[in-house]
């Protein structure tokens, strides 16, 4: 039941932290969650390779599966994001009368 609470609490409190942020600061947001989730990742493999019980091993497997989940969404979201802050190409102006009367 304690561990449904601290669940729930961090889930509003990232929630809230997440909505409050400006738009500007998302990316360096993204790029720091993707490193937390490579190091939960390296953790999840420690795990599954370490000889513990077969429950563990599964857990391992599963909190791999979803710590890669994680990673390439993040990056696939943060690579969104910057291709947002390119600036967009202007479209080519017709060329006019004068330019080809000469």
């Amino acid at each position: 039941m304690t561990g449904l609470f601290v669940f729930a609490l961090a889930g509003f409190l990232g929630f809230e932290t997440i909505r409050r942020v400006p738009r500007l600061l998302h990316t360096p947001l993204m790029a720091l969650t993707n490193a937390l989730s490579a190091i939960s990742l390296v953790g999840s493999i420690v795990v599954l390779g370490g000889q513990y019980t077969a429950y563990t091993t599964i857990l391992g497997f599963v909190a791999v599966i979803a710590s890669m989940i994680n990673v390439v969404g993040g990056f696939l979201i943060t690579d969104k994001m910057l291709k947002m802050f390119k600036p967009r190409e202007k479209p080519k102006k017709p060329e006019s009368a004068e330019a080809e009367a000469m």
